[in-house]
């Protein structure tokens, strides 16, 4: 591959993160484009920015390695001031997302959930072609969702499984700041990271 073509996923140095080593000739960090970074660097004196970067910077450290994904979306909510937090779920995961707005609850945060079929639209609607109609009559409805938790006032909103694209939506739509709790993977038990675990195994056919 050409070095113009490559950028970090093909790194296997990280210099990035040690700064111990050389970068790589194709390394972003040496090409970078110094109107691209001010601009981002910028962003971080927002206060709103400020906050979150350092309160996830914070849970990061006091916690590394220590604290599960529940645990850590708890400890950034209070060191952001968040008291309501929002749930967006999918429909098939409304057990998992009950189960997550107990433990919010007796943590003391206010939970308002929507779950993804919320409004009961059909998706002839929108004008989803009728052959999506064999998963499901209903459309997920990932702006609606969105849509409500502004509505409700939430501080943080937490995805639960919504589908690939419904989710983007909802990031899209979502005027709290958004985390997730569970990427949608139906075959993998949502645990979609094991697909890339097992690329030259039993998922080498994704490589083909």
């Amino acid at each position: 591959m050409k070095p113009e073509n490559m950028s970090c996923i093909d790194c296997t140095v990280k210099n990035c993160d040690r700064m111990d080593k050389a970068y790589p000739e194709f390394c972003p960090t040496v090409h970078m484009d110094q109107d691209v970074y001010q601009e981002a660097m910028e962003c971080y004196k927002e206060e709103g920015n400020h906050k979150v970067m350092t309160a996830a910077a914070e849970v990061e450290y006091e916690h590394y390695c220590q604290y599960t994904r529940v645990e850590e979306i708890m400890d950034f909510a209070q060191r952001i001031g968040a008291k309501k937090i929002g749930i967006a779920t999918c429909v098939g995961l409304l057990k998992e997302s009950r189960t997550l707005a107990s433990i919010f609850r007796k943590h003391g945060f206010e939970v308002c959930g929507i779950s993804c079929k919320a409004g009961s639209t059909p998706k002839s609607d929108v004008g989803i072609p009728e052959k999506c109609n064999k998963v499901g009559i209903n459309m997920c409805n990932p702006i609606l969702q969105a849509k409500m938790l502004n509505h409700a006032k939430t501080d943080l909103n937490v995805v639960v499984g919504l589908c690939v694209g419904h989710d983007s939506l909802f990031y899209k739509y979502s005027e709290a700041i958004t985390t997730t709790m569970i990427t949608k993977d139906r075959v993998l038990g949502h645990n979609p990271a094991a697909a890339l675990y097992t690329a030259d195994t039993y998922y080498k056919r994704l490589q083909d």
